[in-house]
C-alpha cells in the first residue's frame, strides 16, 4: 500500500497514543511524527525520554498500520491529515491536536466546519430540551450552518435529527472508532449521518468508547466549530466541559435557559450567571453570534404595539387620563399636574393623531 512516510507515521501515532496525550504531542513537535516513531523503534534518547517512550512500547508491539487502513477502507472510512485541504484548521489550536482524523462520509470536513455550530447537552434530556435543540438545529442548518455533536442520546441526537430534517449538514464526532455504532441504539442515525454528512473520530478502527475518550472527543467538538451551544446541562456535565474548552480557545459559548426548577438546566443557568455563556433562545440569536458580521444579525425584538406607544411623555400623560367618560380640561389638568394651557395644547395634538375626541361635556379616548 503506497502511503507517504509522514501519513504512515501519523496513522501509527493515532494508534500508539490516546487522544489528547500531551507527552506524545510534545514528542512529535520536537522530532516530527516520523522522527518520534524512529525514536520509539530504537528506544533511543536520555533517561527522561526513554521513560516517556516506554509508555508506548506495549502498543508498538501490536502496531499494524496497513491493517488499520484496510479495516477503515472496508467501512468506507478515509483519513485526513493536517496538510490535506479538508483538515479542519480549528483543531490546530489544541495543545495536543489529533495526529489524523478518520472520516466516514464524502462531504468536505473543512468547508463544513468553517460555518458550523456545536449543539450539545444532557443525555437524559427533557422534552423541552430536545424540542429546543431540534428546532435550533433545523433552523441554523436551513441557513447553511453545519451542526456538530456527539451522537449521544438526548440533546445530541435531537440536534443531529433537526439538521437532517432541514436537509442540512451535520457532523457526528465520536469517542470511539468510526465503524462502531455508539450508542448501539443510534446505529441507523449514524448510518444516515455518514450518508448525508460526516462521522469523525481521531481513533483508529477497533477502538471502544472508553470514559476518558469522551472528554478528549469534546475538545474536538469545541475547536472545530465556530461556537458551542449548550441545551440542558447539569452542574456536573460533559457538555460544560465542551463549553469550557470552547471558551478557552476563544470560540463563542452560548446556553439556552430552562425552568429554574429543572436540574437539567442548572448547568446552563450557572454558565449564564457566571458570564461564561451568552443566553440564546432561538436560531436567529445563535446566527448573530456565530454568523457573518452584518449579514446574520438577529431581528430587533419588541412586544406588540399598543395605543399611545408613539406619544411623547406629556402627550402620554394626558392620553392615559382619558377614558370613556368625558373629562374637562380642568379635570385633566388636576389629574396630569399640567396647566390648563398645556392640557389644551396637548389635547389638540392628540386629536390630530386620533388619540382624543371632543364630545359634549369634555374629552374622551376614541
Amino acid at each position: 500500500m503506497g502511503i507517504a512516510p509522514e501519513v504512515w507515521a501519523r496513522v501509527a501515532w493515532s494508534r500508539l497514543a490516546e487522544p489528547g496525550d500531551l507527552e506524545a504531542a510534545q514528542l512529535v513537535r520536537d522530532h516530527g511524527h516520523v522522527g518520534a516513531l524512529a525514536l520509539l523503534r530504537h528506544c533511543s534518547g536520555g533517561a527522561a525520554l526513554t521513560k516517556i517512550l516506554a509508555r508506548f512500547r506495549p502498543r508498538w508491539q501490536t502496531l499494524h498500520v496497513a491493517g488499520d487502513l484496510v479495516n477503515a477502507a472496508k467501512v468506507g472510512a478515509r483519513i485526513i491529515v493536517p496538510n490535506d485541504p479538508q483538515w479542519p484548521t480549528g483543531v490546530n489550536d489544541l495543545a495536543a491536536p489529533p495526529h489524523v482524523l478518520w472520516v466516514r462520509g464524502s462531504a468536505d470536513l473543512r468547508a463544513a466546519c468553517e460555518r458550523s455550530v456545536a449543539i450539545v447537552g444532557a443525555r437524559a434530556a427533557t422534552m423541552y430540551g430536545e424540542k429546543i435543540a431540534s428546532r435550533i438545529a433545523h433552523d441554523v442548518a436551513a441557513r447553511g450552518v453545519s451542526v456538530v455533536s456527539g451522537a449521544a442520546y438526548g440533546i445530541d441526537a435531537a440536534a443531529h435529527r433537526g439538521a437532517l430534517s432541514a436537509d442540512g449538514s451535520t457532523i457526528a464526532v465520536l469517542a470511539c472508532s468510526v465503524e462502531r455504532a455508539y450508542p448501539a441504539g443510534h446505529r441507523d442515525l449514524l448510518e444516515t449521518i455518514a450518508a448525508r454528512g460526516l462521522v469523525v473520530s481521531e481513533l483508529p478502527p477497533g477502538c471502544a468508547p472508553l470514559r476518558h475518550r469522551f472528554l478528549e472527543r469534546n475538545r474536538l467538538i469545541a475547536t472545530m466549530t465556530r461556537g458551542t451551544l449548550v441545551v440542558e446541562a447539569g452542574l456536573r456535565s460533559g457538555s460544560r466541559n465542551t463549553a469550557r474548552t470552547a471558551g478557552e480557545h476563544l470560540r463563542v459559548v452560548m446556553a439556552v435557559p430552562g425552568p429554574v426548577t429543572s436540574p437539567s438546566s442548572a448547568g446552563c443557568h450557572a454558565m449564564i450567571r457566571d458570564e461564561q455563556a451568552m443566553l440564546v433562545t432561538d436560531a436567529d440569536e445563535v446566527m448573530e453570534l456565530i454568523g457573518r458580521m452584518g449579514e446574520d444579525a438577529a431581528p430587533q425584538r419588541r412586544g406588540p404595539d399598543r395605543p399611545g406607544d408613539e406619544l411623547e411623555p406629556d402627550e402620554r400623560r394626558v392620553f392615559d387620563a382619558l377614558g370613556a367618560r368625558p373629562r374637562t380640561v380642568e379635570e385633566l389638568a388636576v389629574i396630569t399636574c399640567l396647566s390648563h394651557a398645556q392640557v389644551g395644547a396637548l389635547l389638540g395634538r392628540l386629536s390630530l393623531r386620533r388619540r382624543a375626541e371632543r364630545v359634549s361635556g369634555g374629552w374622551i379616548r376614541p
